[in-house]
């Protein structure tokens, strides 16, 4: 399976170069495989990616009963190829590298936007991106400057040094999901499988080369350390995933409730002990980030840059998707109902959050699962939602043990995300493009319903399927 899966991740990759977010100055122009990326040489590599889509997918459904030390080293083959391809499904990877380079010339990246530094690298930065100011956190602009000051103009050499950067996330990931299962009661070839080898991770956050991936990755190693009584250690690298982006906040307060139940085990968690293991989470947060910006030499302007995005209106927000089905059937002002639905849709967020975090004071466990439905309701109720946003509750839900079914709806959403896009991330999928990866994605979860994962092991202490937060 796992050659079945790398010869899939080539004929991807082989696409890209033609169908993906190529550059504006092509590398390819002027030699015989320019005409890949136009006319019909353009369709032709479309229909060679999407072949390889099918190849990647029929591989993952098969390799669905190897152990986790397979499950790894697929993961690592398949995603071999598409480190060295064009960024697919999106065009982020360059809107980063502009960020980088604001930031490489000396400007501030929170304040100074990529149009205003013109040059080969901001020249990529495609549409409004390049006149809005970064909303990544201040580690991750600081990488982003560095892999442009180590590669300057030679795009080419950026986009693969800045994909390495993200893609230690995947790195970090197959290393703490298994270590994550222990606690949570999962058998760790099916949290590889679904967290890791899943097509939404391998198309988008790999080739997509979003930083959501090295997020995860900070964010699930520094949830595991925290469980396996490291919470220092545990916090700080928690604090380097908020740095990369402003996510994973989310799971914070959750995992202060795993740090105060480790200090009394057995025992109920008193309002000073709480009080205590949060001052002393803070300093931490507050010290680390406080590195991290210093070191990034830029300010706290990233979080005035956090609504950069709101004048998009993808379907996959619920209050935005809300908004625009209302609007068309009612006749209010369009802007004004988006922005309604927006605001309650806000407010249930906030109170469901807290309602998820009060009943995970437990901690363990039960916290980590009440932190992976938080990070799902964040992703369902945020006012602007791209595909792989729900590779975020997918990090610790992977971990919790599923029954097959619900493996088969979940690898069925994996897909029809992966499929949402066009793959060169700058035009939509037409209408007859969603009804194909619906009928498709239908047909993966037919499949994995018969040929996927066995039965996860039932969880430890007769725990529920997803915890006592439900």
């Amino acid at each position: 399976m796992i050659r079945l899966g790398l010869a899939g991740s080539v004929l991807i990759a082989l696409g890209a170069f033609g169908a993906g977010a190529t550059l504006l100055r092509d590398p390819l122009s002027g030699t015989p495989f320019a005409a890949w990326g136009y006319g019909h040489g353009r369709m032709v590599a479309t229909a060679v990616l999407y072949l390889g889509i099918g190849v990647l997918v029929w591989a993952w459904i098969r390799a669905a009963r190897m152990d986790a030390r397979g499950m790894a080293r697929a993961t690592a083959v398949w995603s071999a190829p598409l480190l060295f391809a064009p960024p697919l499904f999106s065009t982020d990877l360059y809107t980063y590298l502009a960020q980088g380079a604001v930031a490489d010339a000396g400007f501030n990246p929170y304040r100074t936007v990529p149009a205003e530094v013109p040059g080969p690298i901001s020249d990529n930065a495609a549409g409004q991106w390049l006149f809005v100011p970064s909303p990544y956190g201040p580690l991750f602009i600081g990488l982003m400057r560095s892999v442009v000051s180590v590669t300057g103009t030679d795009l080419v050499a950026a986009s693969v040094l800045a994909r390495l950067v993200v893609v230690s996330g995947l790195w970090l990931l197959c290393l703490a999901l298994p270590r994550l299962c222990r606690h949570l009661g999962a058998r760790p070839r099916f949290a590889l499988w679904i967290g890791v080898a899943n097509p939404l991770v391998l198309l988008y956050l790999v080739g997509g080369a979003h930083n959501d991936l090295l997020m995860i990755g900070l964010m699930v190693t520094g949830a595991v350390l925290v469980l396996d009584h490291a919470p220092v250690r545990g916090f700080a690298v928690l604090t380097a995933a908020v740095a990369v982006k402003v996510a994973a906040v989310v799971a914070l307060p959750f995992l202060v409730w795993v740090w105060a139940a480790n200090r009394v085990p057995g025992r109920r968690v008193t309002v000073g002990g709480f009080v205590g293991v949060a001052t002393a989470a803070v300093s931490i947060v507050v010290a680390v980030f406080g590195v991290c910006t210093v070191l990034a030499g830029v300010d706290l302007g990233w979080i005035g840059a956090l609504d950069g995005n709101t004048g998009l209106e993808p379907w996959l927000s619920v209050p935005t998707a809300l908004g625009k089905i209302t609007s068309a059937v009612v006749d209010v002002d369009h802007a004004r109902l988006i922005t309604g639905f927006r605001v309650v849709g806000s407010g249930v967020l906030a109170g469901l959050v807290v309602w998820l975090w009060w009943r995970s004071r437990a901690g363990g466990a039960v916290a980590l699962r009440g932190a992976a439905l938080a990070l799902l309701a964040t992703v369902l109720l945020a006012p602007v939602v791209f595909p792989w946003y729900f590779t975020w509750p997918l990090a610790f839900g992977a971990a919790v043990g599923w029954q097959v079914s619900r493996i088969a709806v979940a690898g069925a959403v994996s897909m029809w995300l992966a499929l949402s896009s066009h793959p060169d991330g700058r035009t939509l999928l037409p209408v007859w493009g969603f009804a194909a990866a619906f009928v498709f994605c239908l047909a993966v979860g037919i499949v994995l319903a018969y040929a996927g994962p066995d039965t996860p092991a039932p969880q430890r202490t007769g725990q529920r399927i997803l915890g006592s937060v439900t």
